[in-house]
């Protein structure tokens, strides 16, 4: 499996007993959805390598409790800490309406309430304070707040994202 087909589930922080079960920090507003999984990819180098679960549950709401079928012991789980934990794209429960994943919206076209199309969006920087949709404009590139007062409509069927964005802004990247 590619980390390209996958989605970032979340982290193995911590051992949790001596019998090799870890605590893993999960990436979710939802966490309760994957109480009951029976595998997930673990980061291993450049590798996601396949692990079976024979428990998992939640512990103290934002943790995930996981007990894997081939770490039985405190070395074993030693070697996962700090692995990321992957799961394929298509477990990724639907969302509706104005909300979406960050890799859904590649591609879709930005229209701005006063300007019009703005471009298409490239990628999703996150790495920032502020989220941004990367957008690309007759080679110019727009840099646009991902943010629920800018965001007016997501229409999948269309690949667009109507946007209102403050004033000025847009005359920045393209007068």
């Amino acid at each position: 499996m590619r980390k390209e087909d996958c989605f970032y589930l979340g982290k193995v922080v911590s051992k949790y007993s001596f019998k090799g079960e870890v605590l893993a920090k999960l990436d979710t507003d939802e966490p309760e959805i994957y109480e009951n999984m029976e595998s997930v990819f673990v980061s291993m180098g450049n590798n996601l390598v396949p692990f079976f679960i024979d428990r998992c549950r939640l512990h103290k709401s934002a943790l995930l409790r996981i007990d894997f079928e081939d770490i039985k012991d405190e070395a074993a789980a030693d070697g996962i800490l700090g692995a990321e934990l992957y799961l394929p794209l298509e477990m990724l429960p639907p969302l509706t309406g104005n909300k979406f994943y960050y890799h859904e919206v590649i591609g879709f076209t930005l229209i701005d309430t006063v300007h019009g199309n703005i471009g298409i969006i490239t990628a999703i920087n996150d790495s920032a304070a502020q989220v941004l949709f990367e957008a690309e404009k007759d080679g110019r590139q727009l840099l646009i707040p991902v943010d629920d007062d800018i965001i007016v409509k997501v229409d999948r069927e269309q690949k667009t994202i109507e946007v209102n964005t403050p004033d000025g802004l847009i005359a920045l990247y393209l007068a």
